[in-house]
C-alpha cells in the first residue's frame, strides 16, 4: 500500500521525500514499480473495464446484480461479489431514488371498485393483471404527464401516454395501446389507484366492455400498486433526475426510448432472474412451444 501511494503522489513529490516519510527504501519502490501486474490485477483491470462498459451502456442505471447478470449473459463467469468490489474501486454505482410528486385525485363523485388485487403480485402468466399508475415529468415547456400500465407476470409495460394535461384521455390512450398490443382475454384485474381518470365513466366502460375485473387502492395506501410506484421510482431514477428537456417534444423522445428499447427490451429485472420483460416472455412463449 505504501508503493502504491508513492507511485500515486510522485508526479507532486519527489520520491526520495516519499520514500523517507513512509520509511521504505527506494530500491524497493522503483523494484515494486517495473515489476508486472500479478495476473490476478491483470484479470481485474479487464473485468473492470468490461464492467465499465456495460455500466456506460446502461447510462449508469445498472449496479452490481444487473451489471453481473450482464457478464453472465455475455459468457463471463465470475462472482457477484468481485463485480461489487471492482465497481466500489472504479466509483461505479447505480442512480439512487428520491420521493416525487403525488399525481392522485380522488376526490370526485365516481364509484370506487373494491381492492381485489389484494397485494397479490405474483401471476402465473401474462396478461392476467395489469396495474397503472400516472406520474409527471418536468420539462421547460411545463408538466408533461405519463400513464403507463405494467404486465404482473413480465413486469412489461403493455400500453403507455403522455400528455401535458392529466385527464382520462391520457389514461384512456395507455389502455388503448395495451388492448391493442396484447389483446387479453376476459378475467383480467385491472389495478389502478382511486384517481377520476380510472374511475371515470368511460375509463369504466370501457374496462367492462372487455371483461376486465376492475380493482382500485385503499385510500391513501401506496403499497395496495406497489409495482406501478416502484416503476415510477425506477424511471425517475434512471431516466427523469439527471434530465433536462427544454420541450416536451424532447422528454417525449427519450420515454419513447427508455420505455420501448431499454426499459422493455434491455432492462434486467430483479423479479425476472435478472431477465428483460421481452427476454422473460420470449423464454416463456419457447418453453411453452417445446412442451
Amino acid at each position: 500500500m505504501r508503493f502504491a501511494f508513492i507511485g500515486a503522489e510522485k508526479a507532486a513529490f519527489p520520491v526520495r521525500r516519499l520514500c523517507r516519510t513512509l520509511q521504505v527504501s527506494r530500491a524497493g519502490f522503483y523494484a515494486w514499480h517495473t515489476r508486472p501486474p500479478a495476473p490476478r490485477a491483470q484479470a481485474d483491470e479487464r473485468l473492470g473495464l468490461e464492467i465499465a462498459a456495460i455500466h456506460a451502456e446502461s447510462r449508469q442505471r445498472y449496479g452490481s446484480p444487473r451489471v453481473h447478470a450482464e457478464l453472465a449473459d455475455r459468457g463471463c463467469r465470475t462472482s457477484r461479489k468481485r463485480v461489487a468490489r471492482l465497481m466500489r474501486g472504479r466509483g461505479l454505482a447505480a442512480r439512487r431514488r428520491r420521493r416525487f410528486r403525488v399525481t392522485t385525485h380522488s376526490r370526485h363523485p365516481f364509484p370506487i371498485a373494491p381492492n381485489v388485487l389484494a397485494r397479490q403480485f405474483e401471476r402465473a402468466g401474462p396478461d392476467q393483471a395489469w396495474v397503472t399508475d400516472i406520474t409527471y415529468i418536468p420539462t421547460g415547456e411545463g408538466w408533461l404527464y405519463l400513464a403507463v400500465i405494467v404486465d404482473l407476470c413480465s413486469r412489461f409495460a403493455v400500453g403507455w401516454a403522455i400528455s401535458e394535461r392529466v385527464t382520462d384521455d391520457l389514461t384512456l390512450a395507455a389502455l388503448g395501446m395495451a388492448l391493442a398490443r396484447r389483446r387479453p382475454a376476459a378475467g383480467l384485474v385491472h389495478h389502478s389507484d382511486r384517481g377520476s381518470q380510472y374511475a371515470s365513466g368511460d375509463y369504466q366502460r370501457l374496462l367492462a366492455q372487455h371483461g376486465f375485473v376492475c380493482s382500485m387502492s385503499r385510500r391513501g395506501d401506496c403499497w395496495d400498486n406497489a409495482v406501478a410506484e416502484s416503476f415510477f421510482a425506477t424511471v425517475k431514477v434512471e431516466l427523469v433526475h439527471d434530465a433536462a428537456w427544454a420541450t416536451r417534444a424532447a422528454a417525449s423522445t427519450e420515454l419513447f426510448d427508455y420505455l420501448e428499447l431499454f426499459y422493455n427490451g434491455q432492462r434486467r429485472h430483479s423479479a425476472l432472474g435478472y431477465l428483460s420483460p421481452r427476454a422473460f416472455e420470449r423464454r416463456r412463449e419457447q418453453a411453452a412451444l417445446a412442451t
